[in-house]
């Protein structure tokens, strides 16, 4: 973390670098923020950067600071931190202290988002105006910032730099208190009720620079031209006497708005994705789950903060606009302006490289809280399923403006679809999340209306190209409904679709027929897999109704492939049969979507039921059907000829078919993980790992223990048990336990001849470990106590009963085994 330029020593920063590690958290707050109210700005200038390292950890990664990332709710350490660092907390006391003053602090370019780093370090200044009079050319490698955006960039930051946590440190990210601490701060700068509190140390030099529009190049008039700021005639440009103070303040809500969509979402060139009109480009930044659910949480915030806008500043009225506050300006245009591009070729990237798992879950409920604005305008209205509740007409311009984020990413998730293993439950529900959202009443009508506007002819567009089209620099707004519907509409959506995808794009519609055959291809894998659960859930069904309760004592049926007990199957069944309901729900919904009727659904059903049919038959030579049967055709004939003996292709070729299909579902199981193989211990079974329903401490007591009589009376337990009256019976029976116990398992020739070896008589107590016979004795004396028998003659009528139940074991085994 670089240090404020031309700093002095500093006492207080020696003292507190001397303290920081000796003491808690909580006393390392309470000094700090005593610190912030007491001392004067010069002094806490300069220990800023080094609170702040402290805080959010070093941008290399090195020093993790207070691990804001995996501080859950449960740790003591959680309150304090979040009080600390909250928007009216002290940190945030000190950087307005320093705001006040003209403070600068240097942010290396080097840990800027690479677009960014690649266009400074070309010398050229990047869009955001977040950047602009911070960098000096030729470049020295650092960005002057205030300390307001200091503190935000470093926050930011630590989202994404490179973190080495010690092992143990788990929980869930929305509870972390780094993502917490994020909605908080959306929260209040950027809040959906009222105007953002002003800061205790208001100055107007603390205004930075309004942001202005991207510039894509694109060939229509209005579209994209170099502007002023949307907000600047509001902030800068106003005396400070009679400024509003929402106009004074609006800077932070922009500040942190452009910090964080540049840090966490401008990692990949639009102008690298529109020369390969493709996102299979590989680039060095791979965003983590944590950081597409911090992306999640900005896209739902900003659907709710753009949805507050008042209703009459939608007005159509211009003088509604000219009139509007700066926040409700921003809140006009804070998703079109500043997040659609860079989210756009986020996510594409993410849907091209994603790995093909279940964490994919992430990127997915991030496209769709952003294609379902409507969800978060706090009606009421909204709650109720989403497959009954129809998308409302005024949210066809948002529609149309983000067309791609529709129809696009839609084709992408398509393609991953048709690559991933549906009979998982976890992939089965994604497919199922998609097409339910997709499925909402007057939502496709929405997206077909806006392809059509994409389609409408050139010359009907160059015929208006003389009028003025109001743009956010000449007075309008992107949400403006004051521009002619029909003219503005086409407008809009071609010069998105331009500006994301380049002049020169070819556009795959939606419902085109290129599309609809992907569709159908997905539905027929759905289709397959639906059948796959079904068959795994009927086979795991069937299994765990196998396993009695009698099966507990070993006795009833056993499952001789060792495959799962019993809470396993039932625990596969329910997933399996959670997968069937999730494609039988996505089939429905994806007719629904596309217009398929029940005629063409039963004929994808007929050809999946017939998959196996046609899958054995390819084995065969090309033959047609007759009376007789299957007869050889002119090319089956040349296909026997030229594929080998009649005898193989005609006999031996079907048989390997039936006994390889016999088996298929034997190696589904073992390739999903739905069949095991016991891995038996086949050592010494005095020696052999303790199991978890063992004691520890006493397993390894009662080692010690029989070794020692072992070693003592090693020699009269090997007479007792050569005896061949009852004594040497019931010895053997106690005594040789231990080499029994693997008698049955040893059935190699090899471990057959190690069983041959004679085994030595010895005393095993490692029974006595077990928590059930630990439990067993324990509920014997207990009932002993009951019946007012003593600790002694408890003792021995414990162990008479144990010799009895033994001697009665032994005889029933032995008559077994005669018989």
């Amino acid at each position: 973390m670089a240090a404020p330029a031309l700093q002095q020593p500093s006492y207080l920063l020696a003292n507190l670098k001397a303290d920081w590690t000796n003491k808690p958290l909580h006393q390392r707050c309470h000094e700090l923020s005593k610190i912030i109210d007491d001392y004067p700005a010069k002094e806490l200038h300069a220990i800023f950067p080094w609170l702040v390292e402290s805080v959010f950890g070093s941008l290399d990664g090195i020093l993790s600071g207070w691990n804001l990332r995996f501080l859950q709710a449960r740790s003591a350490e959680y309150n304090i931190a979040m009080d600390f660092l909250d928007p009216s907390g002290a940190m945030m006391k000190c950087v307005y202290k320093l705001q006040a003053e003209e403070y600068k602090y240097e942010f290396p370019v080097s840990y800027l988002p690479g677009p960014i780093k690649s266009s400074i370090h070309a010398g050229v200044l990047p869009d955001c105006p977040l950047f602009h009079n911070k960098i000096q050319f030729p470049t020295s490698g650092l960005l002057l910032l205030n300390p307001f955006e200091y503190y935000m960039f470093s926050f930011a930051s630590s989202l994404i730099a490179p973190k080495n946590y010690p092992p143990g440190q788990h929980g869930s990210c929305s509870d972390s208190a780094y993502f917490v601490l994020v909605d908080t701060y959306l929260k209040y700068f950027l809040p959906t009720e009222g105007n953002v509190p002003p800061s205790p140390f208001s100055d107007p030099r603390g205004t930075v620079a309004s942001p202005a529009p991207r510039s894509p190049s694109v060939p229509y008039v209005g579209y994209g031209g170099h502007s002023t700021s949307l907000l600047k005639r509001h902030i800068t440009h106003q005396p400070s006497v009679n400024a509003d103070p929402a106009a004074q303040e609006i800077w932070r809500s922009e500040t942190l708005l452009q910090v964080f969509v540049e840090m966490w979402l401008h990692h990949y060139s639009l102008e690298m994705y529109q020369k390969l009109q493709s996102p299979q480009v590989k680039e060095p930044f791979t965003p983590s789950e944590e950081h597409v659910l911090v992306v999640r949480l900005l896209v739902k915030h900003l659907h709710a903060f753009s949805s507050s806008l008042k209703q009459e500043s939608i007005s159509s009225s211009p003088s509604a606009h000219s009139h509007s506050s700066p926040l409700e300006e921003l809140k006009r245009v804070v998703v079109q302006r500043f997040v659609q591009q860079k989210l756009y070729v986020f996510l594409q990237h993410c849907f091209g490289h994603w790995p093909l798992d279940a964490s994919f879950r992430a990127v997915l409920e991030t496209w769709l809280s952003y294609i379902q604005p409507w969800r978060y305008t706090g009606e009421k209205n909204m709650q109720a399923d989403v497959q009954n509740r129809t998308v409302p007409d005024k949210w066809a311009s948002f529609v149309q403006e983000n067309l791609l984020m529709y129809t696009k990413l839609f084709q992408g998730f398509l393609n991953r679809a048709m690559r991933t293993d549906l009979v998982n439950a976890k992939n089965a529900l994604m497919v199922f999340r998609v097409s339910k959202v997709f499925v909402q009443p007057n939502l496709s009508e929405m997206i077909q209306k806006a392809e059509q506007l994409f389609l409408e002819p050139e010359h009907a567009i160059l015929q208006r190209q003389n009028r003025v089209f109001l743009t956010p620099s000449h007075g309008g707004s992107f949400l403006s409904s004051r521009q002619p519907v029909g003219t503005d509409s086409v407008f809009k959506v071609k010069s998105h679709v331009y500006s994301l995808e380049g002049q020169d794009c070819q556009y795959n519609l939606m419902f085109g027929p290129d599309l609809r055959k992907n569709v159908l291809k997905l539905m027929q894998i759905i289709a397959q897999a639906r059948q796959t659960a079904k068959r795994i859930s009927d086979h795991s069904t069937e299994m765990a109704a196998n396993n009695s309760f009698l099966s507990w004592f070993g006795v009833g049926s056993s499952d001789h492939n060792n495959t799962f007990t019993g809470g396993e199957m039932d625990d596969m069944g329910e997933g399996m049969r959670k997968t069937h309901e999730f494609l039988d729900k996505a089939l429905d919904y994806l007719c629904q979507i596309f217009r398929l009727n029940a005629g063409q659904l039963s004929q994808l059903m007929d050809n999946v039921a017939s998959v196996d049919d046609e899958g054995a038959s390819k084995q065969l030579p090309d033959c047609i059907p007759s009376e007789n049967g299957l007869v050889l055709t002119d090319l089956g004939r040349l296909q026997v000829s030229f594929s080998g003996p009649i005898f193989f292709n005609i006999f031996i070729l079907p048989v390997i078919t039936v006994i390889f299909y016999k088996f298929d579902f034997i190696f589904f199981q073992i390739i999903n993980g739905l069949r095991r193989f016991e891995i038996e211990y086949h050592g010494d079974p005095e020696l052999q790992p303790i199991r978890s329903y063992e004691n520890a401490f006493l397993v390894r007591l009662m080692f010690q223990i029989s070794s020692f009589i072992n070693a003592r009376f090693g020699d009269h337990m090997e007479a007792l048990c050569s005896r061949q009256d009852l004594l040497g019976s019931i010895g053997r029976h106690y005594l040789s336990s231990s080499s029994k116990v693997a008698e049955q398992r040893w059935k190699s020739p090899v471990t057959r001849r190690m069983r041959d070896h004679p085994q030595r008589a010895r005393l095993s107590l490692r029974v006595l470990a077990s928590y059930r016979t630990l439990l067993i004795l324990l509920l014997l004396y207990v009932l002993f106590a009951l019946l007012s028998f003593g600790a002694l003659s408890s003792t021995g009528l414990v162990l008479i009963v144990s010799f009895l139940y033994e001697l009665l074991l032994n005889f029933f085994h032995k008559k077994l085994k005669t018989q």
